[in-house]
């Protein structure tokens, strides 16, 4: 077993190496290259779908429920406000800078420090199953949703995103709809047609009036948006039909299907989601790993962004050094000290668990 220490510095090298490579989502063949060959060097067999790569500890026992360790190694583009080479990965006044060294960079590299921390250790009483994995920033389909079924049993998961080490114990999941409300065309002049517009309205007035029954304790009610509005070729014609989409985000106190069919009992106009795989996710504030980050000083919070988490079925907590605020930003950036301090959070934390 290493020491923290060195597996700080493993991580920050790690990260620095990261940093330099370019990883947009869909072109991350690189970075997976990287972390691969950077885990077997430590021992670590390895296995890799596309561009994820996942591992388990050495003495993994199909016996024992197993513990999941994600985080993305996939980053957006440069903004244009950057002054810096977003691939030159510099260290100045203890900050590590570059595109992607805090979202996720830096949450990634502390938990592959904390699995190699465990990967040799006998007689835990998890497994531990550690995915690096590609597209999350695009929310793809050849990301972590892609390997979820490779995985095998997976009991409780730790995703890596920036949250100052605050355990988001609750996500909003997100539904976007496209409506289409059906009428008949007519010429504006003469009682002719049914305005699609005007049965439009009926329903856009539902979306944005309609309180639904439960609440989340973190996050209030569920939010529905409408975002987007279009109907109508010409002004002398009744338009036959108006299409508007809705941005919907679901919270813990239901499941994507049961928003979805509350939302088709109430309007006349078709409802077509998008997808619904984005799902809202929540642990148990009682969770042993939640409690455990409490008797730490960390604050609980529900999440009101997507992340991976929105992909897992299993109970799950979304936590890691940075912050969320300084993701996709210009000149982006990590303090040092933050990840060597959340390889220790996370360790500390797991440690009354395993």
């Amino acid at each position: 077993m290493a020491d923290i220490t060195t597996l700080s510095q493993v991580a920050l090298q790690l990260l620095q190496q990261l940093i330099s490579i370019p990883s947009f989502s869909k072109e991350e063949d690189r970075t997976a290259d990287l972390i691969d060959q950077v885990l077997q060097q430590h021992g670590v067999e390895t296995h890799r779908k596309k561009n994820n790569i996942w591992a388990y500890n050495k003495y993994y026992n199909a016996a024992k429920p197993t513990i999941l360790l994600n985080s993305h190694h996939d980053t957006v583009k440069p903004n244009s406000g950057y002054t810096r080479d977003p691939y030159d990965a510099k260290i100045e006044d203890d900050k590590l800078y570059g595109l992607g060294s805090n979202d996720a960079g830096g949450c990634l590299v502390s938990l592959i420090a904390v699995f190699l921390y465990y990967f040799e250790q006998e007689n835990l009483k998890y497994n531990f199953c550690l995915a690096a994995t590609a597209e999350e920033e695009i929310s793809g389909v050849n990301g972590l949703e892609l390997i979820i079924p490779e995985l095998g049993p997976l009991d409780f998961g730790i995703v890596g995103e920036p949250t100052l080490m605050h355990l988001a114990i609750a996500e909003r999941g997100l539904m976007v709809l496209d409506c289409t409300a059906h009428g008949k065309a007519g010429h504006a002049a003469r009682e002719e047609g049914e305005n699609a517009i005007y049965k439009a309205l009926a329903d856009i007035e539902w979306f944005r009036s309609y309180k639904f029954p439960k609440e989340s304790e973190l996050f209030g009610p569920v939010k529905m948006s409408v975002t987007i509005i279009n109907a109508g070729s010409q002004h002398n014609v009744v338009p036959a039909s108006c299409t508007f989409t809705v941005d919907v985000r679901v919270t813990d106190a239901y499941r994507n299907e049961e928003v979805l069919e509350i939302i088709r009992q109430h309007v006349s106009c078709d409802v077509k989601p998008r997808s619904i795989r984005l799902k809202p996710s929540s642990i148990d504030k009682n969770h042993p790993f939640v409690l455990a980050g409490v008797a730490l000083g960390r604050k609980t919070y529900g999440s009101p962004t997507t992340s991976d988490q929105a992909l897992l079925d299993i109970s799950s907590i979304k936590i890691g050094p940075g912050d969320s605020a300084r993701s996709h930003m210009a000149d982006e950036f990590i303090y040092v000290d933050e990840i060597s301090e959340g390889i220790e959070m996370y360790i500390e934390m797991l440690n009354g668990i395993v």
